[in-house]
């Protein structure tokens, strides 16, 4: 169980260097914030799967960078709290939902959790790459940065 915490550790981190990045654009790309609110969305909507509730952000929610602040700390809390009340036999059990284009499916927590995680490294890339296209500096998020507190090196 541990090594959902540090998934999850880097997820918080990574989510919040992105939003910095974005924050330091004096004009960053739309795209890339909407792209930055998606990767929230997400996260909160498969918590709410996983707790069987509503969620409070769409899958692809329209919000303000400013505004953004207080989503992703809602959502990071509220992992939080999933994942230390989440035991072993817990990562089997299959979670009933409808997608947002209204598909029934049935996914394990196990596969979900791993695919929150996945989900967000996915679209960072992306985000960096529109941050490069102006000519902004994306935040370093690979999970080899997040261990030794160093961003991996790059090409020179």
């Amino acid at each position: 169980m541990a090594d959902f915490h540090r998934l999850f550790d880097h997820l918080v981190w990574a989510d919040d260097r992105v939003r910095d990045a974005l924050r330091a654009c004096s004009a960053p790309p739309p795209r890339a914030v909407e792209l930055y609110a998606h990767i929230l969305g997400a996260e909160e909507v498969w918590l709410s799967r996983l707790a069987g509730s509503t969620s409070r952000l769409a899958v692809w929610p329209a919000v303000a960078l400013g505004d953004l602040e207080a989503a992703a700390r809602d959502a990071q809390r509220g992992w939080r709290d999933f994942l230390q009340g989440l035991a072993s036999p817990d990562l089997h059990r299959e979670v009933a939902y409808v997608n947002s284009a209204g598909q029934a499916f049935s996914s394990r927590v196990l596969d979900i959790i791993l695919h929150v995680c996945l989900h967000g490294a996915y679209h960072r890339g992306q985000i960096a790459l529109l941050l490069r296209g102006i000519g902004a500096a994306p935040a370093p998020t690979d999970y080899i940065a997040f261990v030794r507190g160093a961003p991996a090196a790059t090409r020179r």
